[in-house]
C-alpha cells in the first residue's frame, strides 16, 4: 500500500525483453533505492513492483505480461524518469491517499496549460475507467496522489502545483504520453457492492 507522494524521481537504465512474456526492468541507484532491501515492495511510476536483484549501481524488478500489457512501462527507455515510493509504514502520515500500485490501465495526456505557476492537466483515461472519477474525487496518476477537479464526457482535469511538477516525473511530461492511471478504490467497492445486491434481489 502506497501513499502517492513520491519520495524520489528514478532514471532508468535499461529494460530486458526476455521473452515476450517476461521483462526485467533496471533502474539506476538513488537514496530510495539504496535504502530498500530484495523483496522490497516499490511504487514505479504507480505500479508496484518487487525489488528482484541489486548491485552497487542498478536495481532490478521482474515484469510479467500482465504488468508489461497494463502499464506505460513499454514506453520506457533508456534515462526515462519514473516515480518512486517505498510501501506505506502503519505509523505515518497519510498525506495522499490509499494508493494500492495496482494499475488500472494508461490514459493519454491531450492538454498541458501553464497558469501562472501552476499548470493543468487534462488526461484520457483508459475505456471504462471515466465512471470511477468525480469531482474533488482521487486519481492516482504515475503514482502520484491527484485531485480531480473537472470530469467531462471523455476526459478527467487535475490541476498540480510547481512543487509536484520539480519533483516527479511530470517535470518531463508533454501532450501525447501515456500515464499509468489507477482510480480510487473506494469506487470499484461501491460499484461491486451494488452490482453483488442487485444480483442477490
Amino acid at each position: 500500500m502506497f501513499t502517492g507522494l513520491v519520495e524520489s524521481v528514478g532514471v532508468v537504465d535499461h529494460i530486458d525483453e526476455l521473452n515476450p512474456k517476461e521483462f526485467h526492468l533496471y533502474l539506476k541507484q538513488n537514496n530510495v533505492l539504496e535504502s530498500s532491501q530484495i523483496g522490497d515492495s516499490i511504487s514505479v511510476n504507480g505500479c508496484c513492483l518487487t525489488i528482484a536483484d541489486k548491485s552497487a549501481d542498478r536495481v532490478r524488478f521482474d515484469l510479467l505480461q500482465e504488468t508489461w500489457n497494463k502499464t506505460s512501462f513499454r514506453d520506457l527507455t533508456a534515462d526515462s524518469l519514473v516515480n518512486l515510493e517505498r510501501a506505506m509504514l502503519a505509523n505515518s502520515r497519510l498525506g495522499g491517499h490509499f494508493v494500492t500500485g495496482h494499475v488500472d490501465g494508461v490514459g493519454q495526456l491531450i492538454s498541458f496549460e501553464k497558469h501562472g505557476a501552476d499548470v493543468r492537466l487534462e488526461v484520457r483515461p483508459p475505456e471504462g475507467l471515466l465512471k470511477y472519477f468525480i469531482p474533488k474525487g482521487s486519481v492516482a496518476m504515475d503514482g502520484v496522489s491527484l485531485t480531480v477537479a473537472e470530469v467531462t464526457d471523455s476526459t478527467f482535469v487535475v490541476w498540480i502545483i510547481p512543487h509536484t511538477l520539480k519533483e516527479t516525473n511530470f517535470q518531463k511530461i508533454k501532450v501525447g504520453d501515456h500515464l499509468n492511471i489507477e482510480a480510487d478504490m473506494i469506487g470499484k467497492y461501491v460499484e461491486r457492492f451494488m452490482v453483488f445486491h442487485k444480483s442477490e434481489t
